[in-house]
């Protein structure tokens, strides 16, 4: 740990001149042994990087004999050596080694410490550089990627990922918006802006004419935007552009990006390639930026009360239109709804807890959302993986969390000293303000490994203890800083705020309620530390003007091993692991059985209800668990998954102890309305949330086609007829005699009969279902459309076609079924369809569609991932077992030897048997995972936004 002490010492003033020229930093060893290297303590081995593109089976990146320690995954050392090594591969310059890496950054941050004051002496630098050393070895924390980038390359030394840049009403301000944004997005990095001080398109021009309006010129920056590649990389750049609600032109910005989609739409239907990357797509505009709506307490008022709300002039303040607040809002919930944009920041919110408002309001964010604070600032971030504080007893280790957010805070402050900018303006506030984002990953993980639902007060009072002790032990050591090295540049002005700010969290934090004894025990210490923080904060100031955010932690989540990422539930329950040597199996997420354990389950009991959950994928029905434990083991997808208002409560939860926002996305599934996303809106701004964004399942028109719709697609784009020709379909009638099956089923305690006649030909040709009593309304509703799709059949609509439609229609009855094949349906309709595709449709076409029989779930994992068989000895041992082999694989059905499994999505797909909304990574083609507002690709490490 480190602690400030009497004595001389040597030091760096600031431009402020402030700092005890007596006190010190004195480092105490926490994880580290004296005479003896963190590097000793490990076993290392030699490994080969191969990672190609599974999908055509391309080499994306080869270095072989790379060196890891043994207890690092396949997927972790992949990603660092293919991200993070410097240097020209096959050259002797390219790092081979993690040593080399966390050395060529620990060195670097320990030297500039030295030299800037920091340490007293050599022994103390020492013992810092092997404590940071040991944190990274054993995946405790990790910087944000621009650190492993570029410190202590010949590259400039930018250690920032988040950014904010700013815009003025002139011509000048807005080319050099482009201008630096460009540079930013060249570096690998994003940036966010607010454009309400340009002028609207309902004001004039100082010459006369009238002005173009902020969306105009967001077209400029968004092209620009589209053209440059993140880092000469594959993806493209990450931005956040946002508008006051008090703007003329605020109706405009809100439906910008919804009526793009129906451009999509349009084009998709005539032929054009709409894919996500396809050639066509790039005709839509706005897609390159994440859109937020600021609104203020003033609007929020005027919607609660049902009364209008004045837009102003930008360039005289006054009101120049009135709208009604409620339809306001309800069109910023209805684009939302559409296309998952806008999303909303509350203005009130931001700048109550703002701690240099003399220099400056709020006005933006970054891309995802999570670091806000000045204009042309920047922050860099590092996260903490919470599961490395969970004892073997069930207890979070509280002193220890906070002894390592000690030496993590101090190395980010140092870095501000030999940081490298993009831009002169941003350099010049980011040294003034020392903005920083210490974070934390894996919170999901651990709520389930204590026991704890996602969506429960329980898991919400520990979430909040422990952010509360991260920003209380994080300011505490800022204020120690302080009294060494001096505050930063802008406190003198803003004193009075930064410790109203601080009261803030310190009065949160004394409201928590808690529920059980491990979070008590945080709380308790994160008590003492918010009172250590206030009493040297008063008297020394503080080193830096913010502390902590919550980001995405994509890239340095999969470096860490984390199960999950930044603040959010775990994804699904089983996972898909890499494994030495090349190939993948499906395990159970090791959470789970520690899980189990806590709620008290005995170790037979533990291996069936795994067993179970590598079958299913749930934990629905499982043997021996009790339903009141199923909401512990709740995911963000699945058949549980967490309502909307469960992350819109864990938000509020740890919103109060966290100096800028929170990186999430609330999911929303596909039947939730317009009304549903205004209330979760006004929700947000309620429950003290400073920004919140949704996404409805399949809201995009522009997600990835499977092989088969791509190509049918170009086929009709090419076939064009030199004469109109006029179409009409014919009806062929079954002949008097055909072939016929009947099936009985039972669909959440509903019994039915489902007689299917077919063509002689072996196609389906009609459909009679029986279901309820004769003359009831439910039997003549059944009867009346069983002879719709019976007739729509014989006039050519493909059954793949109602087969799409209906399956996952949710009604009752609904729940478990009778048919080995489908366990589970969400109505009799989706139950209906699902076993008529099993019947009908041959393999190719039911794989686009996610249906598979039993047979051919079980052929496909052991296909795929070596055994049918959850990798139970893997679990307890965390090692991979040698996958076992069928004992009769010529007893085996269908084998679907043609699909193949890339990421953890595409195993949760296969499991629900549906389509997940998420983009094809651009590097090797897996299909990516929800990371904050973000997405991320578990196979090479990529992100769609900041990293």
């Amino acid at each position: 740990m480190t602690e400030t002490v009497g004595g001389s010492s040597k030091k760096t003033a600031t431009r402020n001149g402030a700092g005890d020229k007596n006190a010190k930093l004195k480092v105490e060893r926490v994880y580290t042994t004296a005479g003896k290297h963190p590097y000793d303590e490990v076993t290392w081995e030699h490994r080969d990087v191969v990672m190609t593109n599974w999908r055509d089976g391309s080499v994306n990146f080869e270095q072989r004999g790379v060196e890891f320690p043994d207890f690092w995954s396949v997927n972790a050392t992949n990603i660092v050596t293919s991200k993070y090594f410097r240097g020209a591969v096959g050259t002797p310059q390219r790092e081979h080694s993690l040593k080399q890496l966390i050395d060529r950054v620990v060195k670097t941050y320990v030297e500039a410490g030295l030299k800037h004051g920091y340490f007293t002496t050599d022994d103390d630098a020492e013992i810092y550089e092997h404590e940071l050393t040991w944190m990274l070895l054993h995946q405790v924390f990790s910087f944000n990627s621009p650190v492993w980038f570029n410190v202590g390359t010949t590259s400039p030394q930018q250690v920032s990922a988040c950014f904010i840049l700013s815009v003025d009403d002139t011509m000048e301000s807005i080319l050099n918006w482009y201008r630096e944004e460009g540079l930013i997005f060249k570096g690998g990095s994003g940036a966010g802006l607010n454009l309400s001080r340009i002028r609207s398109s309902k004001e004039l021009l100082s010459s006369g004419g009238t002005a173009s309006g902020p969306v105009s010129f967001m077209r400029g920056a968004d092209a620009s935007a589209g053209t440059i590649k993140s880092g000469g990389a594959t993806r493209r750049a990450a931005k956040m552009v946002v508008l006051d609600v008090d703007h003329p032109d605020v109706e405009e910005f809100i439906e910008t990006k919804a009526r793009e989609e129906d451009k999509v739409r349009a084009l998709r239907d005539a032929g054009f390639d709409m894919d996500l990357g396809g050639k066509d797509i790039v005709s839509v505009q706005y897609q390159n930026a994440n859109n937020s709506i600021r609104v203020s307490d003033e609007f929020m008022h005027a919607y609660e009360n049902g009364g209008q709300f004045g837009l102003r002039a930008r360039m005289t303040g006054e009101v120049i239109e009135h709208v009604d607040a409620k339809g306001l809002f309800r069109k910023l919930a209805q684009a939302a709804w559409e296309c998952a944009d806008p999303g909303i920041q509350y203005d009130g919110t931001i700048n109550d807890w703002h701690t240099t408002p003399e220099s400056g309001r709020i006005t933006a964010s970054n891309p995802c959302s999570e670091y806000m604070h000045l204009d042309n600032s920047s922050c860099n971030l590092a996260s903490l993986n919470l599961m490395k504080f969970l004892s073997d007893d069930g207890t979070f280790n509280a002193e220890l969390f906070a002894k390592s957010v000690e030496l993590i805070i101090t190395a980010m402050d140092i870095s501000i000293c030999f940081a490298d900018f993009p831009t002169p303006a941003i350099g010049e506030t980011t040294r003034a303000f020392r903005q920083l984002g210490i974070g934390y990953a894996n919170l999901g993980a651990l709520l389930m490994a204590t026991g704890h639902a996602y969506d429960s007060e329980g898991g919400r009072a520990l979430a909040a203890a422990i952010t509360s002790l991260m920003q209380a032990v994080a300011y505490k050591r800022s204020a120690e800083l302080a009294g060494i090295v001096g505050p930063y540049d802008g406190y003198a002005r803003n004193a009075e705020a930064h410790q109203r700010v601080i009261r803030k969290h310190s009065a949160a934090n004394d409201m928590l309620r808690t529920y059980h004894a491990n979070d008590g025990a945080v709380q308790k210490v994160a008590t003492k530390a918010w009172q250590e923080c206030q009493r040297i904060g008063a008297r020394n100031g503080w080193r830096n003007a913010q502390a902590s955010v919550l980001a995405p932690t994509g890239t340095i989540g999969l470096m860490m091993d984390c199960d999950t990422t930044g603040i959010e539930p775990d994804l699904a329950l089983v996972k898909f692991k890499k494994l030495v040597g090349g190939g993948s199996m499906q395990i159970v997420n090791q959470t789970v059985p520690r899980a189990l354990q806590v709620l008290g389950y005995q170790q037979e009991q533990i291996e069936a209800i795994v067993e179970f959950i590598g079958e299913h994928g749930h934990v629905v029905d499982a043997p021996g668990l009790r339903p009141e434990h199923y909401e512990v083991f709740d995911c963000a997808m699945g058949d549980r998954s967490i309502a909307p208002m469960g992350h819109v409560r864990m938000m509020a939860a740890v919103q109060p102890f966290i100096s800028g926002a929170i990186s999430k996305t609330v999911n929303m599934p596909e039947t939730a309305t317009v009304e549903d996303v205004e209330e979760i809106y006004y929700q947000g701004w309620k429950l003290g949330l400073k920004a919140l964004a949704i996404y409805r399942d399949n809201c995009k028109v522009g997600q990835p086609l499977s092989a088969g719709k791509s190509a049918k697609a170009a086929a009709t784009a090419e076939a064009k007829p030199e004469t109109v020709v006029e179409y009409r379909p014919v009806r062929k009638r079954l002949p008097k005699k055909r072939p016929s099956q009947t099936v009985s089923f039972t669909v959440g305690g509903a019994e039915g009969y489902l007689h299917a006649g077919s063509y002689p030909d072996d196609g389906l040709g009609e459909i009679f279902v029986k279901l309820g009593k004769q003359g009831s309304t439910l039997a003549g509703v059944m009867d009346a459309f069983s002879m719709s799709i019976s007739v729509g059949l014989q006039y050519g609509i493909p059954l793949e076609f109602y087969v799409s439609k209906f399956q996952n229609l949710r009604f009752e009855p609904a729940g478990m079924t009778d048919d080995p094949d489908v366990r589970i349906a969400t109505s009799v309709l989706d139950y209906l369809f699902r076993r008529l595709a099993l019947d009908y449709l041959p393999f190719e076409k039911r794989a686009q569609l996610g249906i598979f029989t039993a047979d051919e779930r079980t052929a496909q994992v052991a296909s795929d991932y070596g055994s049918g068989d959850v990798d139970l000895e893997g679990l307890r041992t965390s090692v991979d077992a040698t996958p076992t082999t069928d004992p009769a694989p010529a007893e085996k059905k269908s084998k679907p030897q043609d699909i193949k499994v890339g990421s953890s999505t595409e195993l949760l797909e296969l499991h629900l048997g549906k389509a997940a909304d998420a983009p094809l990574c651009m590097t090797c083609g897996t299909k990516m995972r929800p990371a904050g507002s973000c997405y991320l690709c578990e196979g090479c490490g990529s992100t769609s936004g900041c990293s």
